[in-house]
């Protein structure tokens, strides 16, 4: 889940993480309140879930309320599209107005899971306020990183080591150093997937502050984090996404046409590469569960066939807790429901699979079915292409 920058900077202040002083406004009148109240120059950055903002027209600086109102009325209801928001773009329904503040040097840092060694990764660099993947694929040797043991933390000499590695020196280094461990607490308590600071800013009294935020949770501990759900902005998400999780599925929309209902992340993932290396397009991850159930499986397809750019459906099923009987009987359902036209690719192993393929068989609609992943994947690109050649 994510949040807005506002959001996330309140949550570093409730941590000690320094911030700019500022607030979120929803008119440009509230706008101009904000800066006045503040009473030097001011930043007007637009809200969306998106980086690139600034590339975009997104965030400006400016000198009085009066531009901090005009500004902000530019912004307010329009739509801004940036290289993460696709060509869409989002549209934007609240500004964060912050005081503006002089900037000594910019740095990244940076919180994720590291999975190959089940720790958390902390990564600095010097060169803040640019992408990371940049500086990740041109000069990785930059990107420094201490991964905090599990049981003991982030250690105060590992964020020491990352801020004496920026260069920095004297009570900058200090102030560095207690600014990485606050953000980790916030990482670990916050049940946080990822924390992203770029950039983090020195001042040339020896502040450190953190100009922009970013904060990502871990859906799958949302439920003992109350505070954090309430702050889900669903305006910000995929319709059909939201509804997936309404029935409990793993749904993430891709700009594919081959539509895709699986059980079990892992199959999920490599039915999506198979899709690609027969010359196809995945329009979707969809992870029904290892025991998905009728009705689940009905709700599944559903979803899958309110995207419109879908124009076929591969259903790759394996069944291990999940009966494949069970699997057939649900995509049967949900195509007499909705009066299927889209063309249905099948493929059932494991579980009580033979069952399955006969009722796909004598349902009397129109699927398709398929022995192996390859041919199943083959022919569901060849009917998307079919289609879509119409």
């Amino acid at each position: 889940m994510k949040v807005h920058e506002y959001q996330a900077k309140e949550l570093l202040k409730q941590y000690g993480v320094p911030v700019p002083e500022g607030g979120v406004a929803t008119t440009s009148e509230a706008a101009a309140t904000i800066a006045e109240s503040i009473g030097t120059k001011v930043v007007v950055k637009a809200q969306i879930h998106a980086g690139g903002r600034g590339k975009a027209g997104g965030v400006k600086l400016v000198d009085t309320p009066a531009e901090a109102a005009e500004v902000a009325d530019s912004l307010l209801g329009k739509t801004l599209v940036t290289y993460q928001t696709g060509p869409g773009g989002s549209v934007v329904n609240q500004v964060l107005v912050e005081g503006a503040v002089a900037i000594a040097s910019e740095l990244y840092l940076g919180m994720v899971i590291d999975r190959a060694t089940e720790r958390v990764v902390v990564m600095a660099c010097t060169e803040g306020g640019v992408e990371i993947e940049t500086v990740a694929a041109e000069t990785p040797e930059k990107i420094l990183k201490e991964f905090a043991d599990p049981n003991m933390g982030l250690m105060p000499y590992q964020a020491r080591n990352l801020a004496f590695g920026l260069g920095l020196k004297d009570k900058t280094a200090s102030a560095a150093a207690s600014f990485i461990l606050k953000l980790y607490r916030l990482f670990v308590d916050k049940d946080c997937s990822i924390a992203e600071i770029n950039p983090l800013i020195t001042t040339e009294d020896g502040a450190v502050i953190a100009l922009d935020a970013k904060l990502n949770f871990d859906d799958n501990a949302l439920y003992r984090q109350e505070a954090v759900t309430e702050l889900r902005d669903l305006g910000e998400e995929e319709p059909l996404e939201i509804e997936a999780s309404e029935h409990g599925l793993s749904y993430i929309k891709l700009d594919g046409n081959v539509g895709c209902m699986v059980n079990g992340a892992g199959l999920a993932m490599a039915t999506m590469d198979i899709i690609k290396l027969a010359g196809g397009e995945p329009a979707n991850f969809l992870d029904v569960g290892g025991g998905a159930k009728e009705e689940s499986v009905t709700n599944a397809f559903k979803i899958i066939l309110a995207d419109d750019n879908v124009k076929a459906v591969l259903v790759n099923i394996f069944g291990g807790i999940v009966r494949c009987d069970i699997v057939a009987q649900g995509v049967i359902n949900a195509a007499k429901a909705l009066d299927l036209k889209t063309p249905v690719i099948v493929r059932l192993e494991g579980t009580n699979a033979d069952e399955g393929m006969r009722l796909i068989d004598e349902s009397g609609l129109k699927f398709e079915t398929a022995k192996g992943l390859k041919a199943a994947a083959e022919k569901s690109v060849a009917a998307a292409t079919a289609v879509g050649g119409e």
